[in-house]
């Protein structure tokens, strides 16, 4: 099967410049550095990976990321999510990879071991044709509607995505005793599922919730879930640079 010969690892980080709610975000400035560095960075200290390559259809992002030394390839602007946009950069490279990891670009502190465990969860999951990763929602992120829930079966596969809050209850409102699931963005793929993904239709629940993995669920494949300790910070808008900021100083990182 092809599945069996999943060892090559590329992670892709998609970065475009055109946004509503933040233009030009990958080349935002974060102690000094455009966001997208500190990404690509952090991305670079992950174990599991054989090629790091940042995916972009602007030519200020592609030719930033050359000047602090990352790999770029530059892809459609007619690309319409991050996810098409690794397949269209995978497709562009020389090499050949099994698996895929679509790496947020505003998530400047992403953890390293957090690529890793979604490489590894993939990898140990040949039913799984995608894997990802969850974390602790905190209380106050209940009701906020980018702030992606979870809920997994015993077996640690997703059952469901949603922006609302997920698992609901008859009061409508938050369980402070329920352990919620926040969804972080990165996100794995089997190379070869990746490539048949533009071709699967769109479907309603996708459309209605405005997540890709839905296309996935409905469509009958199987997304592996790792749950782990990670603190999300990513970037929507303008004003959250200056909390980065501060939580970098905190950690001393120049």
């Amino acid at each position: 099967m092809w599945w069996r010969s999943r060892s090559r690892v590329v992670g892709i980080i998609p970065a475009r410049y055109a946004s509503s709610r933040f233009q030009g975000k990958p080349l935002a400035l974060i102690l000094g550095k455009p966001m997208i560095q500190r990404t690509w960075e952090q991305a670079r200290l992950a174990k599991t990976l054989d090629a790091l390559v940042v995916a972009t259809d602007d030519e200020r992002i592609r030719q930033c990321c050359e000047e602090f030394g990352a790999e770029v390839v530059m892809t459609s602007e007619k690309c319409p999510n991050g996810t098409e946009r690794c397949n269209e950069a995978v497709k562009r490279l020389k090499r050949k990879f099994d698996i895929v990891v679509n790496i947020q670009g505003d998530e400047p502190l992403i953890d390293p071991d957090i690529i890793d465990g979604v490489v590894m969860a993939l990898k140990a999951s040949p039913d799984a044709m995608c894997s990802t990763a969850v974390t602790s929602l905190k209380p106050q992120d209940a009701s906020d509607t980018n702030r992606v829930k979870c809920i997994v079966d015993k077996q640690g596969y997703a059952i469901y995505f949603s922006r609302g809050l997920l698992p609901f209850n008859k009061k409508g409102v938050a369980n402070d005793k329920f352990p919620y699931l926040l969804h972080l963005g990165i996100q794995c793929y089997d190379a070869h599922f990746l490539s048949m993904y533009p071709l699967i239709a769109p479907t309603a629940l996708q459309l209605e919730e405005d997540l890709e993995q839905l296309k996935v669920i409905e469509n009958g494949y199987k997304i592996k879930v790792i749950n782990v300790d990670h603190d999300a910070h990513g970037v929507d808008s303008p004003g959250d640079i200056a909390s980065i900021e501060s939580l970098m100083r905190g950690r001393n990182i120049a």
